[in-house]
């Protein structure tokens, strides 16, 4: 009998299973209690984006024009968009990590394999799965065909041939036309012929076959060899059956074949009649079509060689005898430029000519190894993924220099911070290097690697120009985004490790809390001096917090108490709170009028800390749900009895609040109603660890777990057996399973998104990224007809409100631009105060993609000059949306300046070369000696750049 639940061996869910009864009663509980009843700042959010993760694992891919490429990072692909410097992550994952991509020719279709063999047939325009289908096993690599027909996966020692889907629609998307058998090891490789007929599988045999797409006559299919080691890669010579083969001891083989691609006989077709009785007696294939088999011949005899098409050997070169050469792990090949690249365990990668094997480049380029290669259809751009690091390299092999130079956190983030902008987002990580990335493109544009212990802790300061990191070697640095420099740098009179890390809102006093001292550390941002030493915890400093509008600092500590310092009144204790278990985090609210408290009992407190009274707590131990780690010996549920929310954050407005801890669920809560309004699933990859509610027999035996297996031990990268109990260290030499926890939670200043630092990278949930029908106070007579006929009667000002009844941004947009510009003073006069917001919060995201940069500057302008006093008194409510509109006019300010720079030294070089031509010309008039010309002329070049310099 088949179980039901998911988890049998015979189940038919394979991408996850089923939800239990107690998951099903859970939630109709959760629902009936009003969870949803109110919809509050993000729980309309979507998966926006994924930074601070470039490369995984997997091969990459170039799209078909050749500047977009596709990296599968974890159990999700990034599309990075080389021409105009942009990063996006499809919203979609596979169950496991992602270990082969496979693109069609027309770029249009994906197929992601993870490590199981389930596989997920993605469109990439509409970036949605299309269908699911399982290979059963895992599977080594795909290839589609030249045409586009169809495709090859390797699994096994087997290579199977499906018929591509088509662009009709389809009852099953994947339909096997042809099993190849050859190989006796496992297969590691495929490369078609330009015409599609013929392709070739390269094994761990030492042995490469050539097999037919269709049967041909004067072609057998039997083996390559000449090799000593696994082959790598196999590639054809453009429009010709000529084949390199490429082995891990780095070694090529040079295959010349005797006959040409369009000297492939056709087999000739069988007898009707035998095969119409063979299809009648064949009910088994009538019921589960298998597809062809087709079964190669190692060593074929003369007479089955006779006439048909033979390969030899023609040339066998080597990379290099010295040890660093001597593991070779990726390749790839440009036919029409003839470019070979290779790569190698130590970091290097070398450029050849082929048929003659001329070198013509090699460079390191990292100390890991090189996990995959990839060139774009021009042979211009070379594609570099570093597994062990996370690196990600796009190198332009003509001009030798980097189109792309991307590189993660090789150990999991531990915290991050907005800009007060929300245009930028810094995370510091576990391998000491602190981070600065770019919210609009996804990129990472400086890091600092100064710290050399983990890093703890990370900030802004309010100008948006500092950011501060506490480090456990420490020492608390500051940085300077003008100069991209540490210009400051502060430590303790003894040595001791920073735990966390805050900052006043005037950005003149840092503070950082010590885990072996038990003690609060002040320093002046100006001078660099330690100010004060703040003592009286009994336990570890846990976290810090200032009071956005006055200067009271908020410190937690294990030792059950959460302490209020007043930093104005010589540093004294301003008032003591005291909880029933040790404190993690404590978070102001933005107006700072209210505390929040996580202690360890996974209660969340709230706190009117100016008279010291509790208002209110949310019991979010439930909420968490912590998943089964596999060498757990207790269950999930008694196992999330003893863990709390780690991590704190109030949303932009004050109203909700955010909690994530060791679990892959991120909490959003109400703070007034004190319920659950969302719950995010963070990721949904069961390569992690403590993902799954409930054991999986499928992975016990009578010897007991198959997780207290190490199978990476040994392996490939001939990797050492590790000490028990060993969770940390070098994940480049180690192969441990990372368990899903979120460090870190900040919500953009900007109130349109908020960042999570997980085991997965940086995720980003965003307002914009979906749409979302939200009308507000609308009527029967709200209708896009009546807001076009009411446009066409020139009355702005109801067409304007109508069309922010119906909340269509399209529509809004149409509105707003068809006003006249001389209009825009009334309208913006006697527009009620109630939509005065909705036009700012409108403005700013238009401005984002708009090019009407002085209509809505002036529409800006407006409404902040005529309704400035009345939105003074709502400033604490308003702050997300004016913050948001100063992102977007700040983006453009910085880009229009530069373009405005560019310009005037343009402008300079052109009259300087126009005022020498003329000196030129006068001293040809009245006979002016050369060299005082050439002096005069250098001098004026001179001034013009000290000028452009200034400027």
């Amino acid at each position: 009998a088949k179980r039901t639940d998911g988890h049998g061996p015979g189940s038919c869910s394979r991408f996850g299973p089923r939800r239990s009864r107690h998951e099903r009663e859970t939630t109709a509980r959760r629902r009936c209690s009003g969870e949803r009843r109110e919809r509050g700042p993000g729980c309309g959010v979507q998966f926006s984006g994924l930074l601070g993760t470039v490369y995984r694992r997997g091969n990459l891919s170039f799209t078909r024009d050749g500047s977009s490429l596709i990296s599968p990072v974890g159990n999700r692909i990034s599309v990075f968009d080389l021409k105009n410097n942009k990063c996006e992550t499809l919203p979609l994952a596979t169950r496991l990590n992602i270990v082969c991509v496979g693109l069609s020719p027309d770029g249009r279709l994906a197929i992601l394999i993870d490590e199981e063999g389930a596989a997920l047939l993605v469109s990439l325009i509409g970036k949605c799965v299309i269908h699911r289908f399982y290979f059963h096993k895992p599977v080594h690599s795909i290839s589609f065909s030249p045409d586009g027909k169809k495709f090859v996966i390797t699994k096994d020692n087997v290579a199977l041939m499906y018929h591509a889907p088509g662009k009709k629609r389809e009852f099953n998307a994947f339909v096997l036309d042809k099993t190849y058998y050859g190989p006796y090891d496992e297969t590691t490789c495929i490369d078609w012929t330009d015409d599609s007929k013929c392709f070739a599988v390269g094994s761990k045999d030492t042995s490469t076959w050539v097999f037919g797409a269709e049967r041909w006559a004067n072609l057998i299919y039997y083996s390559l060899g000449g090799h000593k080691d696994v082959i790598v890669a196999c590639f054809f010579e453009e429009n010709s059956l000529d084949l390199y083969t490429i082995s891990q001891d780095a070694a090529l083989c040079v295959w010349q074949c005797d006959t040409e691609l369009d000297g492939l006989k056709p087999m000739p077709p069988k007898d009707a009649t035998r095969e119409k009785n063979a299809e009648e007696n064949d009910e088994e294939f009538l019921e589960e079509p298998k597809g062809e088999e087709i079964h190669g011949k190692a060593n074929p005899n003369e007479q089955e060689t006779r006439c048909k098409v033979k390969y030899s050997r023609v040339a066998k070169y080597f990379f290099n005898k010295e040890g660093d050469f001597n593991n070779l792990t990726s390749a790839a090949y440009h036919k029409k430029t003839h470019l070979l690249v290779t790569g190698f365990a130590s970091g290097i990668f070398h450029l050849h000519e082929l048929p003659d094997f001329n070198l013509i480049f090699y460079f390191s380029i990292s100390d890991q190894r090189i996990a995959s290669i990839s060139i774009n259809c021009t042979g211009d751009w070379i594609a570099f993924g570093c597994s062990g690091l996370g690196q990600l390299l796009v190198w332009e092999w003509q001009s030798e220099s980097y189109v792309l130079k991307q590189q993660g956190h090789f150990n999991s983030m531990v915290s991050l911070a907005y800009s007060p902008d929300g245009q930028y987002i810094v995370t510091g990580g576990e391998d000491g290097k602190v981070k600065v990335w770019n919210t609009s493109s996804s990129f990472c544009f400086v890091t600092f690697t100064e710290h050399t212990s983990g890093v703890t802790a990370v900030t802004f300061t309010s100008n948006g120009y500092v950011v501060l990191s506490a480090s456990q070697d420490g020492t608390v640095r500051a940085y300077d985004l003008h100069r991209y420099r540490n210009f400051r740098t502060f430590t303790s009179p003894r040595p001791t490790q920073f735990s966390c890390l805050a900052v006043d809102s005037s950005g003149e006093i840092v503070s950082a809390g010590s885990q072996d001292s038990f003690e609060i550390f002040i320093w002046s941002m100006q001078s660099g001096r330690l100010l004060d030493v703040l003592s009286g915890h009994e336990g570890p400093i846990s976290s810090l917090s200032f009071n956005p509008m006055k200067c009271v600092l908020a410190s937690a500590s294990w030792d059950k108490t959460v302490k209020l310092w007043d930093m104005l009144d010589s540093w004294r204790t301003k008032e003591t709170l005291i909880l029933n278990s040790d404190v993690l985090v404590v978070a102001f609210r933005p107006d700072g009028k209210e505390l929040a408290v996580a202690a360890l009992n996974g209660q969340i407190t709230f706190w009117d800390h100016e008279n010291a009274v509790q208002t209110g707590s949310i019991e979010g131990r439930h909420d968490l749900q912590m998943g089964r780690k596999e060498l757990d010996k207790i269950t999930a549920k008694q196992s999330a009895k003893g863990k709390s929310f780690t991590t704190l954050c109030y949303s932009a407005d004050g109203q909700s609040i955010l909690a994530g801890g060791l679990s892959k669920f991120v909490c959003i809560y109400n703070v007034k109603e004190q319920i659950l309004m969302k719950k995010f699933e963070i990721s949904c990859n069961f390569s992690l660890d403590a993902m799954e509610e409930y054991l999986d027999r499928r992975k016990m035996t009578e010897f007991g777990s198959m997780a207290l297996i190490d199978e990476g031990a040994g392996g490939e990268d001939g990797v050492a057996i590790p000490l028990p109990g060993v969770k940390r260290g070098d994940m480049s030499y180690r192969h441990f399973k990372p368990e899903i926890r979120v460090t870190c939670l900040r919500f953009s200043p900007t109130g349109r998104s908020w960042a999570a630092t997980t085991t997965e990278g940086l995720l980003i949930y965003s307002l914009d990224s979906g749409l979302i029908f939200d009308p507000f106070e609308l009527d029967m007579d709200i209708t896009p007809g009546n807001i076009h006929k009411t446009l066409h009667q020139k009355e702005y000002m109801m067409a304007i409100i109508m069309a922010f009844k119906l909340n269509e941004k399209k529509l809004i947009q149409e509105v707003v631009e068809a006003v006249p510009s001389n209009e825009i003073d009334v309208i913006c006069s006697s527009l009620p105060e109630l939509y005065v917001e909705k036009l700012l919060e409108f403005l700013a995201s238009a401005f984002e993609t708009s090019c009407h940069l002085e209509f809505y500057l002036i529409w800006a302008h407006k409404l902040l000059m005529l309704h400035g006093q009345k939105l003074k008194t709502r400033s604490v409510k308003l702050l997300p949306v004016i913050q948001f509109l100063q992102k977007s006019i700040q983006r453009h300010f910085e880009d229009v300046s530069k373009l405005c720079e560019w310009n005037i030294y343009n402008i300079k070089y052109a009259l300087a070369i126009s005022q020498q031509r003329g000196m030129k010309r006068l001293a040809e008039e009245t006979s002016v000696d050369e060299d005082d010309l050439d002096s005069d002329s250098d001098y004026l070049m001179q001034e013009v750049h000290k000028d452009s310099l200034s400027s």
